[in-house]
């Protein structure tokens, strides 16, 4: 029998053995529909953990991490870029750092970075955080751009253009404001951006496999020189598990091709990081579980969507902030990069994380991931 039709039968049959339980119904309607992503050809591989009330419902991982050596996605090992799904990781240290005492959100940017070329209007880290600071966005190649900057280095890219709004006055998505947000938070640390995520957010977390670009060879151990633009291949020890990275792609009319090469460390706040599906889930339901151990009404300025003009922004400080289309509330990030799709969604009503990965440039599939994520509701 053809496989799809096989594949089908069941899955009807499967529907029909269980009538109306449609918690369990949901979960063949999404395992049908990611597989339908990956017999489509629409995406090269996709890893998704979905858990509820802190329990694993589901976990699976689809298609390729590598497709010409035919190496299947591992959703609890498979290594992906989480492009802006960085965001609320950079908010999450930023929030302990507000804590600490070492960042006002309401201070100047020039009170940590005294050097960065001044413009028409002041703006805060605040303004920065929640995109109202009038940054600008990406022009012509910076998106794919190659260049091995550090984080303050990355700042010349667009420090001496002015801003394009009067700060507050209106809402620019956009990750250069995290690039700046780095910088700043280093100099108020005194210690690099990586090593204090590390320090305040993955190492408490337990987030044992997710990285910054730039920071893991081989054999695991710290390189600043080794990038994993070509790391299809690449082994990193964590534990007693072998996690890898899976092999970035972009769709063209011909099929999938590798992504081009680039280099995001000196956006690693706003879309740098490295992560598996698993780690991600782990890092939503640390909200649900009060295991960040920031201060309630601290976290809340980070969660709670900003105004501008009377309008919502529909975002936070590093966080999407809004509902869904049934009405249900989420927090999480999008994230588009090169060679990297992810949808990271935290209902905190239901009590439901969602994390899903794919190693693909944006792959124009998110109507088909909001059916995906409704079936678990």
């Amino acid at each position: 029998m053809n496989p799809i039709l096989k594949y089908l039968k069941n899955v009807f049959a499967a529907k029909r053995i269980l009538a109306d339980d449609t918690e369990l119904t949901g979960l063949v309607k999404a395992d049908y529909l990611l597989q339908q992503l990956i017999i489509e050809d629409k995406v090269p591989g996709i890893a998704i953990t979905v858990l509820k009330e802190g329990k694993s419902v589901f976990q699976k991982g689809y298609g390729y991490a590598n497709i010409d050596e035919k190496q299947y996605i591992d959703a609890k090992k498979s290594i992906f870029r989480i492009a802006s799904v960085s965001k609320p990781i950079a908010a999450t240290a930023l929030a302990h750092m507000v804590q600490e005492g070492l960042i006002d959100l309401d201070e100047s940017y020039y009170t940590y970075l005294p050097d960065y070329p001044k413009k028409e209007w002041d703006f805060t880290i605040r303004q920065l955080a929640g995109h109202t600071a009038g940054i600008r966005v990406y022009k012509g190649k910076e998106y794919g751009l190659n260049e091995p900057l550090s984080i303050k280095q990355g700042l010349k890219i667009f420090k001496d253009d002015p801003l394009v709004y009067q700060p507050g006055t209106e809402y620019l998505y956009n990750s250069f404001d995290w690039a700046m947000i780095s910088a700043a938070m280093q100099e108020a640390s005194g210690i690099p951006f990586e090593e204090y995520v590390q320090e305040k957010v993955l190492n408490p977390l337990g987030m044992n496999s997710t990285y910054c670009p730039q920071c893991y060879n081989e054999s695991g151990s710290q390189n600043s020189n080794q990038k994993l633009d070509d790391c299809a291949v690449n082994i990193i020890s964590t534990s007693e598990e072998q996690n890898q990275v899976a092999k970035f792609y972009t769709k063209g009319i011909s099929g999938f091709r590798k992504a081009i090469p680039v280099d995001n460390f000196y956006k690693l706040a706003g879309g740098g990081y490295l992560s598996t599906s698993e780690d991600i889930a782990k890092f939503g339901q640390a909200f649900l579980d009060n295991k960040v151990e920031v201060k309630e009404a601290i976290l809340n300025q980070f969660l709670t969507a900003r105004q501008v003009e009377g309008n919502s922004t529909y975002y936070g400080l590093g966080w999407q902030v809004s509902e869904d289309a049934k009405g249900r509330k989420f927090f999480g990030h999008v994230g588009n990069g090169v060679g990297g799709y992810a949808n990271f969604f935290v209902y905190p009503n239901e009590q439901v994380v969602f994390s899903i990965l794919i190693n693909c440039t944006d792959p124009k599939i998110q109507e088909e991931l909001d059916a995906i994520i409704d079936c678990f509701f």
